[in-house]
């Protein structure tokens, strides 16, 4: 809704006094040039950039758009910094509290603007996915007409909470979590800035790291923690924000941990070692570790990967799905919620039966390529559908095998050099055992000498 007299109000003491406000509010970008990270979406004639009235001349006006990204990346603040800057009217909803006779009412009143005196309407919409089906579609003819200016924001995939006629009148700009260094960037902006705390403090780098790891890419996490520490170093009138005050205004302990360093390789390692010994409780201490520490979501669920056919193979080739099942939902999700992702994938190859058949099989295939054993493909099996394969004997003589009885011809398939070799070894673990017995007849059946 448009701000009322008591709004306004409020807005305007906070402008000339934001002390009153907290620090994720008062550092809040008001230029686009301010904004911390999303620079692939602040380019020179991005829809932003038109939004603000950057280029947005001419025939083709600045499009409605969807602003999709984990919480903390910037939605909100790109649609303030919008309302900044744009000499167009901005209204402001929540879809956790507006319904449709709040977007009517915004949108007849987007249309007398117009009508009335050629001003055009910004309309933000806050969590957006939380609008029924209804409620989405009493958005279509605003957008459709351009009687308002959408940006949206959502957490949610709007592909799956989102009515597919608005999306496609509308431009789908996704925001990336924000790096260490965007994050890094931005506290020391809050603690230098007359907006911030002005330099009163300083943050040593152990203070800063831990910061950085507990925000998770979410600058508005950042800037919170950074008020609370920063009013209790204050109060014990200290000059900087020691650690062990950090620690004790977030109620998190700082997990000794450099991603960039050894820790980051032995935990890394002590958490698949544990899953191939099929340590659960291990598994998701050293799991939880990295989860605390900040380390990358995508960087534990590719290991999950490895270790799926590294480790347990066709012992029970279901684990590779959930890995890679995992290794998407953490992607689209990201933290805090992408840990029990990583805990369900984390559980399932632990308790699974292992074996390292399919590693040891392509390592020993490899071995041999690499020392030179190959050999020419025998000549039935090579390519025999260009002119002249024949008169080369190319494809003579090869058995199609869907033509016998039991799918199976007694022929040679590999080299000569290799036309004994025994790569895969299976177990009897698990599911494997099952591969074991058709690796056993289909040897026989073509003829191969079993090792």
């Amino acid at each position: 809704m448009e701000p009322d007299l008591f709004t306004a109000a409020a807005e305007e003491r906070q402008e000339k006094d934001p002390t009153g406000s907290p620090l994720a509010v008062r550092m809040r970008p008001r230029t686009l040039d301010e904004v911390v990270g999303q620079q692939h979406l602040l380019k020179p004639g991005s829809p932003l950039r038109r939004l603000v009235g950057e280029g947005a001349s001419g025939p083709a006006g600045p499009s409605s758009v969807f602003l999709w990204g984990p919480p903390g990346t910037g939605k909100t603040t790109l649609a303030h910094v919008v309302s900044r800057a744009t000499d167009r009217r901005f209204v402001e909803l929540s879809a956790i509290t507006a319904g449709v006779k709040e977007v009517r009412a915004v949108i007849d009143g987007a249309r007398r603007a117009s009508g009335g005196y050629g001003k055009e309407t910004v309309l933000f919409l806050d969590e957006i996915h939380r609008f029924s089906k209804a409620q989405q579609d009493s958005l279509l003819p605003a957008v459709e007409n351009r009687w308002v200016t959408l940006i949206a924001a959502t957490t949610e995939n709007p592909y799956f909470s989102v009515i597919s006629p608005l999306l496609s009148r509308s431009l789908l700009l996704t925001l990336e979590p924000l790096t260490d260094d965007d994050i890094r960037d931005l506290l020391h902006r809050a603690l230098g800035d007359e907006r911030g705390l002005k330099g009163a403090l300083t943050l040593p780098e152990d203070t800063g790291s831990h910061l950085v790891r507990i925000a998770g890419g979410d600058a508005r996490r950042a800037l919170t923690a950074l008020e609370a520490a920063a009013g209790a170093a204050l109060d014990k009138g200290e000059t900087e924000i020691s650690l062990a005050t950090l620690e004790e205004t977030v109620d998190r302990a700082a997990v000794k941990y450099d991603r960039s360093g050894d820790q980051h390789y032995d935990v890394a390692s002590a958490l698949i070692k544990s899953i191939r010994g099929s340590d659960v409780d291990a598994a998701l201490h050293y799991l939880a570790r990295m989860i605390e520490a900040g380390e990358d979501p995508r960087f534990i669920a590719r290991r999950l990967m490895i270790s799926a056919s590294e480790d347990i193979g066709l012992a029970d080739p279901h684990t590779l799905q959930t890995a890679v099942a995992a290794a998407q939902a953490v992607a689209m999700i990201g933290f805090p919620e992408a840990a029990l992702t990583l805990s369900h994938a984390t559980i399932a190859l632990a308790l699974a039966p292992k074996s390292n058949a399919a590693t040891t099989a392509i390592g020993a295939a490899l071995d041999d390529v690499r020392k030179g054993l190959a050999g020419p493909v025998p000549a039935h099996l090579r390519d025999g559908h260009y002119k002249g394969a024949a008169k080369l004997g190319h494809a003579q003589g090869y058995v199609y095998p869907h033509d016998l009885s039991e799918g199976i011809a007694q022929q040679q398939y590999a080299p000569d050099a290799l036309k004994d070799r025994a790569y895969y070894e299976p177990t009897r673990h698990g599911a494997e055992a099952r591969y074991a017995d058709a690796v056993e007849w289909t040897r026989k059946h073509l003829g191969r000498k079993q090792p």
